[in-house]
């Protein structure tokens, strides 16, 4: 008879231990600690976003629960509340980014062996900038300077095209600008960024373009800008027009940077739609195409918001915060990783809602995702059986 460990044993064998262990040396993350190792706390908070734990009570009494099967995953016994609230306050979250930079390596890994058709023709890297803001009560969490009476904390989002995966994050306050997070980010030459009206700012797309970095964008309506060259739009298509143009402001700057202003009809809203971009060559056609697909930044982070647990905190410090942000991300990559690796059409919400049922359950891990409504083999050929009682004396 073939055995298996639980569903979440198998889960965890995307993280190596030996590779955890040398994140957890490279951060000292279990500099001065007794007992309460960093993967138990590993476990136990990506238990609370796959499980849906809404509280430490529930993180430790559903470990606690499974205490048969807790050896499976690597820790011998479910934390106390007090221990793994104090880990989340005082470990370095820095930890969870460095398992959150090690998951996505392998989820590209599995991109680039599908080989999954891509949307467009043009070999050129494809990515998403935008960002997130999660409210936060500011009595409570005074750190998260936001408004006056309101705190937050802002998550700063780069989305691959290439499989739709999250590859890099930034973490800040409430009232830090998107543009001002953006120009820190490097991006490699030949890129497509796109990304929406929050980070126009012409000396930031001047240096993208000297970098050899494409942008697509809104255009705002205020802009102040002179044609250089009309050019002849596609027949029978949305496109009203396609402009080559400059900014007054940075000619005046003496900064001769070309950009192109494509105006495309939208039905739906039956309104005009203006993009800009520093991509000379892509059709008017492809250049709308491109920022439409942005929208997948939007659905992951009402995906983000809606499967895992950010809305709510666990704990009140900046390091709780993060720590807890961090473990969604990388139950995020979790289920791409699974997504990408089914041969079922799971949608992620979905995914998350069942894989959740099965956490503690004795089963292979692909054969279920492949075959999720089939019964295991063990129970194949075993029939209801009526028990009847019989009272007669």
């Amino acid at each position: 008879m073939t055995r298996f460990s639980s569903i979440f044993s198998q889960l965890l064998q995307l993280f190596p231990r030996l590779e955890f262990e040398q994140a957890v040396k490279q951060h000292q993350a279990e500099r001065s600690t007794k007992g309460f190792s960093s993967w138990g706390q590993f476990v136990a908070m990506l238990f609370c976003q796959l499980g849906r734990a809404h509280s430490l009570r529930e993180i430790c009494g559903g470990l606690a629960s499974c205490e048969g099967k807790l050896k499976h995953l690597g820790i011998l016994e479910a934390p106390k509340k007090s221990t793994l609230a104090y880990a989340n306050e005082h470990r370095p979250w820095e930890l969870y980014r460095t398992v959150f930079e090690q998951t996505l390596g392998k989820c590209q890994s599995v991109v680039a062996a599908a080989g999954c058709k891509k949307k467009f023709r043009f070999k050129n890297k494809l990515i998403s900038l935008d960002s997130s803001t999660i409210d936060l009560c500011m009595s409570v969490f005074d750190w998260a300077k936001f408004r006056r009476t309101k705190g937050a904390v802002k998550l700063h989002l780069l989305l691959d095209h290439d499989g739709y995966l999250p590859s890099y994050a930034v973490i800040t306050d409430g009232k830090k600008s998107d543009i001002k997070v953006a120009r820190t980010m490097k991006f490699a030459a030949g890129t497509v960024l796109v990304m929406d009206r929050g980070y126009n700012d012409y000396d930031w797309y001047a240096e993208l373009t000297d970098e050899g970095v494409f942008f697509v964008t809104r255009m705002k309506d205020n802009a102040n800008y002179g044609v250089v060259e009309k050019r002849k739009t596609p027949e029978k298509t949305n496109v009203i027009s396609d402009e080559v143009i400059f900014f007054f402001s940075m000619a005046a700057a003496s900064k001769e940077h070309f950009f192109r202003r494509i105006e495309v009809w939208d039905e739906e809203k039956q309104d005009t739609i203006v993009f800009l971009t520093n991509h000379l060559e892509f059709g008017a056609t492809t250049i709308a195409t491109i920022y439409k697909d942005r929208w997948k930044v939007e659905l992951f982070f009402k995906a983000l918001k809606q499967s895992c647990k950010i809305k709510t905190f666990l704990g009140t410090s900046a390091n709780a915060v993060h720590t807890q942000i961090w473990t969604a991300l990388i139950a995020m990559l979790v289920l791409k990783y699974l997504q990408l690796k089914s041969t079922f059409g799971w949608s992620l919400s979905n995914l998350l809602a069942l894989l959740r049922l099965q956490l503690f359950v004795y089963r292979d891990l692909h054969t279920w995702l492949n075959a999720p409504f089939e019964a295991p083999p063990s129970l194949e050929g075993i029939h209801d059986v009526q028990l009847v009682l019989n009272l007669a004396g």
